[in-house]
């Protein structure tokens, strides 16, 4: 459906549906002094009731005699032409076409020429329109995007949103990214399912023709948890004070550094850290830059920076508490098990080096790369050394000290 129709509106509502004949014409509603606004089988309750009701008031759409309006019956595409017919008033851009199966008496002939002519609607291969088809769901917003000159910001990501993306066929995967970003989609009963290849309905039709003369400040907007709103802007939430942040380390089993020095230190995020609403602010594997300084007598890790996954950065104000755990290096001490899966800061490491003798600690890489070799003289001749020994998994857990902000999504 590669050459499937372009459509502009302008909107007639009929309200018979399923004829079959050419020259018959279905009940097509020409607005009364005082429009039919509320139908038996449309409960103030339904979810495209307001909808209906505006664009009955509008003598756009109307019941059938019986005082309903029948919400889940199909629409054609001739009845959809008759549709836009009385929605929108637009001015011809093409020359018409004659549909070798659209004679001139056919009650809707007017309404296809006329959707055709403005943008609205197109036909198939060799002429061809095809006017008793039940149409699709894509294929009218295919048409209110086309006809309205709708271009799409980005498709790929709009897209995205729908969990049945996969669906809608490539035709009109831009025009449907444009309505979507214009907010024309309704979708009832999870706007996460767009069923592109359904039957629209004339609940469907619509909710979608109202929601293009609302994005053509043609109509007031209308709240319903059923458009599609996408957020342009990423929402914003406050990580409040006292929040806990579980960290890791996975560099080392264990980190040793002396009492009295700073070393730069990165760790990241162990867990999700998600709202009560089950939304993700920050995501595991998102990375905390601080550093380990003097605190009491002890280290204690100071965050200074977090960076997501996503590469957004946030300064942030949070603190572990004060490690105090130390271990005795003595003179004579095997370095093996000492460094074994640490990482040392750069005056645990001069330490190190100078009280066991083993100077090949100063060539390991250390936090901070610091310039071992210069401090290594403050320990000579030592015969012990006492470093904090800090167990990543466990002493550098964080609670925020200050309220920050982040965005999402």
């Amino acid at each position: 459906m590669s050459n499937l129709n372009r459509w502009k509106s302008k909107c007639a509502v009929f309200m018979a549906l399923g004829v079959t004949a050419a020259t018959v014409a279905p009940l097509v509603a020409t607005a009364p002094a005082q429009a039919q606004t509320s139908f038996y089988d449309v409960s103030s309750n339904y979810w495209a009731a307001p909808f209906i009701q505006e664009l009955a008031q509008r003598g756009v759409i109307a019941g059938f005699p019986d005082g309903s309006f029948r919400p889940d019956a199909p629409v054609t595409r001739s009845q959809y032409a008759a549709m836009l017919r009385k929605a929108f008033n637009k001015r011809q851009e093409r020359q018409g076409i004659n549909f070798v199966d659209v004679s001139r008496n056919y009650w809707a002939y007017n309404a296809i020429q006329e959707a055709y002519t403005t943008g609205f609607l197109s036909g198939y291969p060799g002429r061809v329109f095809r006017p008793t088809q039940n149409i699709p769901r894509e294929q009218v917003l295919v048409s209110l995007s086309n006809g309205l000159d709708y271009v799409a910001n980005n498709p790929q990501s709009t897209l995205g949103y729908y969990n049945d993306a996969y669906n809608i066929s490539s035709y009109a995967r831009n025009p449907i990214a444009a309505a979507t970003e214009k907010r024309l989609v309704v979708n009832y009963p999870n706007t996460k399912f767009l069923n592109p290849k359904g039957t629209a309905t004339r609940a469907d039709v619509a909710a979608y023709i109202y929601q293009a003369l609302v994005s053509s400040n043609q109509a007031r907007a209308i709240s319903s948890p059923y458009i599609v709103a996408l957020n342009t802007t990423s929402p914003i939430v406050t990580i409040p004070e006292g929040t806990v942040l579980p960290v890791k380390y996975d560099k080392a089993e264990k980190i040793m550094v002396t009492k009295d020095e700073t070393a730069p230190l990165t760790l990241t995020i162990s867990q999700n850290v998600i709202t009560d609403n089950g939304d993700l602010v920050i995501p595991a594997g998102s990375r905390v830059v601080g550093k380990l300084q003097p605190a009491n007598g002890g280290s204690q890790f100071i965050a200074q920076k977090l960076i997501t996954t996503s590469g957004k950065e946030y300064n942030i104000s949070a603190s572990s508490g004060v490690i105090t755990k130390t271990e005795t290096v003595k003179r004579g001490t095997s370095t093996k098990g000492i460094i074994k899966n640490t990482a040392l800061g750069a005056g645990a490491a001069a330490a190190v080096a100078a009280v066991t003798g083993d100077r090949a600690v100063a060539t390991e890489e250390v936090l901070g790369g610091a310039a071992i070799g210069a401090i290594t003289g403050i320990f000579f001749n030592k015969k012990s050394v006492d470093l904090i020994v800090i167990d990543p998994d466990t002493d550098l857990e964080m609670t925020i000290a200050r309220s920050f902000e982040v965005s999402y999504r």
